[in-house]
């Protein structure tokens, strides 16, 4: 009875074990179509301001976001209190790489400035240039891939690839970050998210009509 009860605990643990390595995405269909076309959905702007809340663990902040594109053609991000003090203030450059001007102590840990850098990078599109990109698809989902070091950056849209529906920001079992865009005008979205999965860090971004 003791033999048959150790069996079924032990195959037991490697079921549960098999499920969570099992990958959320693995059903899915290779696709054809034109990766290109989810370019229509990145934010298109010279600058643009956002009332901003931002969740870190135990920290609540919120104020204003600032994103603008400058002469040199770098995209400058900061956020910032109504007074103007200043939460964060960086900067991805032209050649792809990335600039801390400022950052409070609060969010100064690099874990925080790797996912604030990742955050912005999934819902800016920034990653056009990739030669691994593909498509994928389930009954009713288009699924465009752009490989990254560790997982993938997830873009989804209805069948006929003209609603985003949602972004992710993926391991290789699943969705770590979802992101959405919605509403959008000339080209802007009114509305952006931000939720990670494995740790409270949540931003919200609504659009300041200037």
């Amino acid at each position: 009875m003791q033999t048959c009860l150790t069996r079924f605990l032990l195959l037991s643990s490697c079921l549960v074990a098999l499920a969570g390595c099992t990958s959320v995405y693995k059903n899915l269909k290779p696709a054809i179509g034109n990766f290109d076309h989810i370019y229509r959905f990145r934010p298109k702007f010279s600058v643009v301001l956002y009332n901003a809340e931002i969740n870190v663990t135990t920290h609540h902040l919120s104020g204003l976001l600032l994103m603008k594109v400058m002469p040199d053609s770098s995209t400058r991000i900061v956020f910032s209190s109504e007074m103007g003090v200043k939460f964060f203030d960086f900067a991805f450059l032209k050649d792809g790489s990335f600039k801390v001007y400022s950052i409070i102590p609060q969010m100064d840990k690099g874990p925080v400035i790797k996912t604030l850098r990742k955050d912005f990078d999934l819902i800016l599109m920034r990653q056009e240039g990739s030669h691994e990109r593909y498509m994928l698809k389930d009954n009713s989902h288009l699924y465009y891939v752009l490989p990254q070091e560790k997982g993938a950056n997830y873009y989804i849209t209805n069948m006929a690839g003209d609603a985003l529906l949602r972004m992710e920001k993926s391991s290789k079992r699943k969705p770590v970050a979802v992101a959405t865009m919605a509403n959008y005008k000339n080209g802007v979205p009114d509305t952006i998210g931000i939720d990670h999965k494995n740790f409270k860090f949540t931003i919200g971004l609504k659009k300041i009509e200037r």
